[in-house]
């Protein structure tokens, strides 16, 4: 009998309902179908039902079990398994050449990683993924949400976030001590967020309960703060959580713009 890995943070999601909810937000469409973290090839075996399945699984041992399990598939072309992590094989930028879909249950120590990965991979089109709850949120958050972030400002940006299933504790096989939630990311052709954009989006959410241009300040001159809030109709006492997406982008656009505002930028970079 395979046991789960706390090195690997397995949880083996064991509930056919949340199983069945997540086959059914994967978009029908004849993208190629990626599932990060196959397991003991329990939803492994519902998503070959449909379509094709490229599998990525990190385990020796479950990699060992799930040849074993799809032996036929396997054999047929139908089913294909990686065995190693992903984050090795996420080379030039993308898993494939090809346009294609994710389907996952990650561990939560290397959930955000693989889906940030994700959204900057421009041949990926869409991620249906299993979380920690609390992470699930800030992706889920609307403007004006405490948990609104930089994690929403970057997925936002190239995609449209929705919520799909509820998965308490006892949905998995050891329980894990948090709850998790589906949620899927529809890529719109949004614009990716550049390494830079990222440090931007550092600085504005790093104090949070302070003010925007409060945490502005910190890289840019204030008078050059004041004249973009200005240009763009923002109240100087908004806070980082209160900035719509869209907006965040012209601030930065038009503060990276700013001669002064760049080079004290450099300068507190390197104090």
């Amino acid at each position: 009998m395979i046991k789960a890995k706390k090195r690997f943070g397995q949880n083996f999601l064991k509930d056919i309902n949340v199983v069945n909810q997540i086959v059914k937000a994967i978009p029908k469409n004849n993208y190629k179908l990626v599932e990060i973290g196959a397991g003991l090839g329990d939803l492994t075996e519902h998503l070959l039902k449909s379509q094709d399945v490229v599998a990525f699984e990190i385990d020796l041992d479950l990699c060992k079990y799930l040849k074993e399990k799809f032996a036929t598939e396997l054999k047929s072309g139908t089913f294909k398994l990686i065995c190693g992590d992903v984050l090795d094989y996420w080379e030039n930028d993308s898993l494939l050449d090809e346009d294609y879909k994710i389907v996952a249950n990650l561990p939560y120590y290397v959930a955000t990683k693989i889906i940030l990965k994700a959204l900057d991979d421009k041949w990926n089109k869409n991620i249906t993924v299993m979380i920690q709850k609390e992470v699930a949120n800030k992706f889920l958050a609307d403007v004006g949400d405490k948990e609104f972030s930089a994690l929403t400002v970057i997925a936002q940006s190239v995609s449209k976030v929705n919520f799909v299933v509820s998965a308490p504790p006892s949905s998995f096989d050891p329980p894990p001590k948090v709850d998790s939630t589906v949620i899927e990311f529809s890529k719109n052709g949004g614009v990716k967020s550049s390494e830079e954009f990222k440090q931007f989006l550092t600085v504005v959410f790093k104090q949070p309960r302070k003010t925007l241009a409060k945490n502005l300040s910190s890289r840019y001159e204030k008078e050059n703060i004041y004249t973009v809030f200005q240009n763009i109709d923002l109240n100087q006492s908004i806070r980082p959580h209160q900035v719509k997406t869209i907006d965040y982008h012209q601030i930065y656009t038009m503060l990276e713009g700013s001669d002064i505002g760049r080079e004290r930028g450099v300068e507190k970079t390197k104090q």
